[in-house]
Formats: C-alpha cells, structure tokens, sequence
C-alpha cells in the first residue's frame, strides 16, 4: 500500500465550504482508503490505498467530494516520500529564514503545492513581484515562499494564480508535521 497526503484547496476557509474533520475522515474511508487520519482544519488528509495513478485517485476524490458535498476543491496529492524531498529540497538557507521570521507578521516561510509543474513563460511573471521581503524559489511542483513581512499582503502569494496551475499553500511547519504523521505509520 501506498501512503499518500491529499490537500484540499479552499475548505474551512472563513465561513465558505466548511467541513468537519470528522466528515472528512469518514468521506475518505467511504472510498475504501484506510488509516485515515486529518490534520487540522484546512484539509489534510493522509490515507492509505492500492492504487498508484495519482491523476486516478485525484479525479475519484474531486468527484466524490463534489457530490458529497456540495462544492468543488482541488485537490493536490503528495507521497509521504515527495513531502520528505520539499523538507530536503528546501531553497532558503536556515539564516534567510530566521532573518525572515524577525520581521514578519506571523507565518513567514510556505510552500504552494502545485498539480502540475508550471511553464517556464508563466514562471517568469512571478519575478515582477519578488523583492527581499518577498523570495521564492520552484522546485518541480512545489513553490517555496519566504515572507519577512506578510503573506496577506504580499503581491507575490496574491498573484500566484499567474502560473495558471491548480495549488494549495501550507506553512513550513504544516508540511514538517504532515512528514512526521507519515513517519508515525
């Protein structure tokens, strides 16, 4: 069996699309996924199945969870071995991080997990919105963003959509605890 993560892309957000963790876990076992475990409210699910096509098992949730539940969210699917590589793969150097850390409003360092690897020619936009208080870096699918001010207010994690690639953003310390949970099975 494989071990896999599924981020769904805007749940619990505000007071749109709110869903139970408890639901979520119970739709997930009703796909005949098992251990089934959530991670706080934004939409983390780890599960384990048989099945090894990931564009497969991405188009049986996003199905099923719009006739659950009402709505749409895309999901972005991750092995527990792919969340391990963003930890070891990370751009930023431990010193741009706490420098960055010093002077922002909460959360300084995120990662938006992406479906698909963006286009070059789409990837070039984003750097009309990279200054020091807004660095990131591409790897593969996986956008790292370090924020020394705010992500709320950052043109650069406001115009991510320019990549025009389905995507879910999660701080650095939601994915550290998401590989410890696979670690933990």
């Amino acid at each position: 069996m494989i071990t896999y993560v599924a981020l769904l892309r805007g749940i619990n957000v505000g007071t749109k699309n709110r869903i139970k963790m408890a639901d979520l876990k119970q739709f997930f076992e009703s796909l005949a996924y098992v251990d089934v475990k959530t991670y706080i409210q934004s939409g983390n699910v780890i599960f384990k199945t048989d099945e090894d096509k990931e564009e497969a098992i991405i188009n049986k949730i996003e199905a099923a969870f719009e006739e659950q539940f009402g709505f749409n969210s895309d999901i972005i699917l991750r092995s527990g071995e792919e969340l391990r590589a963003i930890i070891r793969n990370c751009p930023f150097l431990e010193d741009e991080i706490a420098e960055a850390k010093a002077t922002a409003e909460g959360e300084c360092f995120y990662v938006s997990l992406m479906k698909t690897v963006p286009l070059e020619n789409k990837i070039m936009l984003l750097d009309n919105y990279k200054d020091e208080a807004n660095k990131y870096k591409i790897i593969g699918r996986d956008v790292y963003l370090l924020f020394s001010k705010s992500i709320r207010n950052s043109k650069l994690a406001n115009n991510l959509g320019k990549l025009e690639v389905s995507s879910t953003v999660r701080n650095w310390n939601t994915i550290n605890k998401l590989v410890s949970m696979f670690d933990e099975k």
